[in-house]
């Protein structure tokens, strides 16, 4: 198929896309990517009247850091991301999952901000931005604003971000000597959506986990913190002893959605399963 007819805009500066996004409205879409606007484009799920093009605003990429966090600007690629000695040291939860997003030709192109904008449930970043309590920003023309990620994302793709908006950087916490994170997911084939993920980070002192941050993706609608599971394992002398336990907490913590990647039960089962495999990774000894 083909893509409906559209204007197109390419601006050099952020204040040149907030001015069109503003005019515009929701008949604008932002084009970052495109890694699944071109498709949703080609099968006519979306229909913007106006393109903005915002691949030309220098000041959305990079990433470096700062005082106390790791600023990621929103174009920046997957593959940088990938490649990046500052994402390695500085926040592994993210060097670990991005291998597991699509494949090389996609990470060439698809951006940090754009995944995390599009909010798609069985995505890994969105769930490593709760699981680190990134805090993201975003500018309109009245200015910017922070929104922690456990509140931006809301539901099926669903997000806090307003029409007149831009997601322009994210700001992730470096991880601390005391701190562990673990990531893993199934998923049918490498590169394919997860059919259920976990995301975590855990500060670990001699065998006891404390300030736990647990978040399942891939079963549930938006990612958002397993708070009942997490209250399980935290003060427990070896948390792995406790799988079963934290397992049985997390049901308290899930509303799987089914979808062609398998029925709510085997979700629910599946995400059990990572969450326990998790926990042994964070209190495995160093």
């Amino acid at each position: 198929m083909k893509a409906p007819a559209f204007a197109y805009a390419r601006p050099g500066r952020l204040a040149e896309a907030l001015e069109l996004l503003d005019r515009h409205g929701d008949a604008a879409q932002i084009l970052a990517g495109g890694q699944s606007l071109m498709p949703s484009l080609n099968f006519r799920l979306a229909a913007p009247a106006l393109l903005i093009d915002i691949n030309r605003i220098e000041s959305l990429k990079g990433i470096e850091r700062r005082a106390a966090d790791i600023r990621i600007g929103a174009l920046v690629r997957h593959a940088e991301i990938e490649a990046s000695p500052i994402i390695r040291e500085e926040v592994p939860l993210v060097a670990a999952a991005i291998r597991h997003v699509a494949h090389p030709a996609i990470r060439n192109r698809g951006t940090f901000g754009g995944s995390l904008a599009l909010a798609d449930p069985a995505a890994e970043l969105p769930a490593c931005a709760v699981a680190l309590d990134a805090r993201l920003v975003l500018a309109g023309k009245t200015g910017t604003r922070s929104v922690a990620a456990r509140d931006f994302f809301q539901g099926l793709f669903q997000t806090d971000r307003r029409p007149d908006e831009i997601l322009i950087e994210v700001l992730i916490p470096r991880q601390r000597p005391e701190q562990r994170c673990a990531f893993l997911e199934l998923s049918r084939r490498h590169g394919d959506f997860a059919v259920a993920g976990v995301a975590a980070q855990a500060d670990f002192a001699g065998p006891t986990l404390s300030a736990l941050r647990l978040v399942v993706f891939g079963s549930e609608p938006y990612p958002h913190l397993a708070c009942h599971a997490a209250a399980a394992a935290v003060g427990a002398a070896a948390a792995v002893e406790r799988g079963m336990e934290v397992a049985a907490a997390l049901a308290d913590d899930l509303d799987p959605m089914a979808d062609l990647r398998g029925s709510r039960a085997t979700k629910r089962h599946l995400a059990q399963l990572l969450v326990r495999r998790a926990l042994a990774q964070l209190t495995a000894a160093a």
